[in-house]
């Protein structure tokens, strides 16, 4: 495996609003990241390479619940407000859980985002900037 942790937490450490993402998603990329996916409750993200070998980090906060309710055009909003700089990290996690929003996974070889559903459904997909 080309990546550890550290050196993704490095790069992730750069981030300061959702308008920093492009940035760091071509550093990761760069790293050998592959695809990663990342747990709403509590932060916790797995990183895979080309051949399939994973890293994971622990929890990254306090666990938050996650709605039962998908409301996905309150989402849309603020996660279009998170892309702009408007929020941090944090609170477009907080965002993410408040509108049923369990996770998202990132493929950087097709470069996209898919946003799932408290029972792992696949609500919104969206194209990375690159």
């Amino acid at each position: 495996m080309k990546f550890t942790i550290k050196d993704i937490q490095a790069e992730h450490k750069k981030v300061k609003s959702g308008a920093d993402f492009p940035q760091y998603i071509q550093a990761v990329k760069n790293l050998g990241v592959y695809q990663y996916t990342v747990g709403v409750s509590d932060g916790s993200t797995e990183y895979f390479d080309v051949d399939h070998n994973s890293e994971q980090t622990e929890s990254k906060y306090d666990v938050l619940t996650i709605s039962n309710e998908l409301n996905l055009d309150q989402f849309k909003a603020r996660l279009k407000l998170h892309q702009q700089g408007g929020t941090d990290y944090m609170t477009f996690c907080n965002d993410c859980a408040e509108n049923g929003i369990k996770g998202w996974k990132m493929d950087l070889n097709i470069m996209t985002c898919t946003y799932l559903d408290q029972d792992g459904n696949e609500v919104l997909v969206e194209q990375i900037p690159g």
